[in-house]
């Protein structure tokens, strides 16, 4: 049914908008060798029941990687503490090394966490460096666990939060000033959640010059990664900050269960122990998170994932996933009633763009739509809420996808515009995880 449809759509039941000829971009003449990707594509056992464009959940494991996996928790299920007892500290000791290098930084300065949600949640929780009339500082697209965590950090510590809207249109400039006054209006936050990436909207914020103004004014900055680590091109010393969460199930295509919690070892004094350390524990990064057992399948995977992803190259697959999100945006752009609220500024975003029709801003509506992506043209999409200025439509292309299956989606959305049919009264906005 679905190839049915893409077919009947393709050949004539798609009306683009006048002017939405595509142009060769830079992103994409970089990352259009069509023989290469279809390769890489192949290399995915992806549903064809939709076309999955909702990949912000987590990431698809390749076939290599998920081989590895399979071998891995064979041998954990079969030795069980046999090999937990005997070699597998070591082993993945290996694996943090290896990931230490990937990021950049010493091995001493990160350590294994299920998700990012876990690694900012130690982070935010064990910060200690608030006093009562202090204040913390958060946005409308960072993520909505991690904002309850600074609300409860807040009450905990009696001091103030301060909650601001990113502009919308954004630019760098824009959006450094947006903290930059907010920082000046209030004087008092000690303490500043940035979303390198927003799981909202796909908006890249420009991480390292925010928290250059932060640190001037004595603010403290933890970072959110858990979208950009993989997806965008970069290393840890980029982003020149002191805390990170990230994530390694989204965007490097390791297993669930693989997350990474960063402190520079000169700011460690700044994240209390774990409740569940010993008193008496030594002053490490490990001792600020205690998650219990992990899935040492999951981590022990992670070696393929990183040579999966060295086979592509990080620079290579940054580059293709914007030529895939290129690709959609620009006829979309010029579809009337259509708003993109991802800007096209070179380092601002990366795969994941939102869009929102004009005046369909509830989460209903935005629901509604994406169901109607689904139903009609077996697309799949996700909404978004907690956006200042009304929900959205998510799309999150990924290294399976082919730019026919973009065509596709920029066709589809203006049929959906063409086709509206009346669409749920607002109600008040909620959101889901991911």
């Amino acid at each position: 049914m679905l190839e049915l449809n893409r077919r009947a759509l393709l050949a004539g039941g798609v009306v683009l908008p006048a002017g939405a000829a595509l142009t060769p971009t830079p992103a994409r003449a970089a990352s259009d060798d069509d023989a290469f990707w279809r390769d890489i594509a192949a290399e995915y056992d992806v549903t064809r029941d939709v076309i999955q464009l909702e990949n912000g959940n987590w990431g698809m494991m390749p076939r290599p990687v998920h081989a590895h996996y399979v071998e891995v928790l064979s041998r954990v299920n079969r030795e069980t503490s046999y090999y937990a007892r005997r070699g597998m500290g070591r082993d993945l000791m290996d694996v943090r090394s290896r990931l230490a290098e990937t990021l950049g930084v010493p091995d001493d300065e990160i350590a294994f966490t299920r998700n990012a949600t876990e690694a900012l949640k130690a982070l935010i929780g064990g910060y200690n460096r608030l006093t009562p009339g202090d204040a913390v500082l958060y946005a409308d697209l960072d993520y909505d666990s991690m904002q309850h965590c600074m609300d409860r950090l807040a009450l905990r510590e009696r001091a103030e939060v301060v909650r601001i809207a990113l502009p919308e249109p954004a630019t760098r400039m824009r959006l450094i000033d947006a903290y930059a006054e907010a920082f000046d209006r209030h004087p008092h936050v000690r303490l500043v959640l940035l979303t390198h990436v927003s799981h909202r909207t796909g908006l890249v914020l420009p991480v390292r010059e925010i928290a250059a103004l932060a640190r001037e004014r004595g603010i403290d900055v933890i970072v959110d990664a858990a979208h950009s680590w993989r997806q965008l091109d970069f290393a840890l010393p980029d982003l020149d900050c002191d805390f990170v969460g990230l994530n390694g199930h989204k965007w490097l295509a390791a297993p669930l269960g693989v997350g990474v919690l960063h402190i520079r070892k000169s700011a460690l004094d700044r994240i209390d122990h774990d409740l569940a350390t010993a008193s008496d524990a030594p002053d490490v990064i490990s001792e600020r998170i205690h998650t219990g057992t992990l899935n040492a399948a999951a981590f022990l995977t992670v070696p393929s994932a990183l040579a999966f992803e060295t086979r592509i190259g990080l620079d290579r697959k940054s580059a293709r996933l914007r030529a895939l999100r290129d690709r959609w945006v620009e006829p979309a752009r010029a579809i009337p009633g259509i708003e993109i609220l991802t800007p096209d500024e070179p380092g601002l975003y990366g795969a994941i763009t939102a869009f929102r029709i004009t005046g369909q801003t509830s989460m209903r509506a935005n629901e509604a739509i994406a169901r109607q992506l689904l139903d009609r043209h077996r697309i799949f999409t996700v909404a978004r809420g907690g956006v200042d200025r009304g929900g959205c439509v998510r799309v999150t292309p990924n290294l399976f996808n082919t730019m026919q299956e973009m065509d596709f989606l920029a066709g589809a959305i203006a049929n959906v515009v063409r086709t509206l049919p009346d669409l749920p009264t607002p109600k008040a906005s909620r959101d889901s995880k991911g």
